[in-house]
């Protein structure tokens, strides 16, 4: 089978409100595209004699994103959080010069900031498998292969999403979040994997709802900083293999 080609684009380190925008913006036109393409082949069932107009159309295809960035210190609540989950008021998220955003993704509320990739596939699953739950499955097998080349053995928390340590113990801490939008099977947001971040931004949260458990990092768990280029070209190795992509 053929890689799908997949464009991929680093931002940087970009605010939140503009990644959010330019993600909204790609998401949309690739939904519009599978509308029109939709709409076309309806065109040609429903009538004959049409489809020597529209055959030359319905070849068009859906564009794949693979985004990678980091953000400015923000806070985002997904569709099924709860506000109070968020410790701090105006004042205090003034005080650690952070934004907050309500969002539309699932999940509840998360930390974005510098140290940390941020992933954002923008992908019409069509191209690659029509199941939500091997997507989220099959994007922390990327970030658990990604932890296993620096010799840590990370895993999956059943009955939660993300990847984490010694999940089946008192000892589970969390090193990436996922909370993903799906709509005609186009995807945006994706995951957050704490490389270097400054831990002490999620005591102002309970990260993704759970209380009673700890966040880590790359850096925490190996004892020392890591070149964060260096995960992201791991990282972007191990999610176009797993989803036989062709980066372009």
């Amino acid at each position: 089978m053929k890689n799908k080609q997949v464009i991929f684009q680093d931002w940087g380190l970009i605010d939140y409100k503009q990644a959010w925008d330019r993600q909204e913006s790609l998401f949309s036109d690739t939904v519009k595209v599978k509308l029109d393409i939709r709409n076309k082949e309806l065109a040609i069932a429903g009538d004959e004699n049409t489809a020597h107009t529209y055959d030359h159309c319905v070849t068009e295809e859906t564009l794949n994103y693979l985004v990678f960035c980091e953000h400015p210190h923000v806070y985002t609540l997904g569709k099924s959080g709860k506000p109070e989950h968020l410790l701090l008021d105006e004042a205090g998220l003034k005080a650690k010069k952070a934004s907050y955003y309500p969002i539309n993704r699932g999940g509840d509320i998360t930390y974005h900031g510098p140290g940390q990739i941020v992933s954002y596939p923008i992908l019409d699953l069509d191209n690659f498998f029509t199941d939500i739950h091997l997507y989220l499955r099959t994007l922390e097998e990327a970030v658990i292969l990604t932890l296993a080349d620096y010799g840590l053995t990370a895993g999956r928390y059943p009955g939660y999403t993300g990847v984490w340590f010694d999940a089946d113990n008192e000892k589970a801490r969390k090193i990436c979040a996922l909370g993903v939008r799906c709509s005609r099977w186009v995807t945006m947001h994706g995951l957050a994997f704490n490389v270097n971040p400054d831990l002490n931004y999620f005591k102002n949260i309970v990260p993704c709802g759970i209380d009673d458990k700890d966040v880590t990092s790359m850096q925490r768990e190996l004892g020392h900083e890591v070149d964060i280029n260096e995960i992201k070209k791991i990282l972007k190795h191990h999610i176009s293999v797993l989803f036989n992509m062709e980066m372009v």
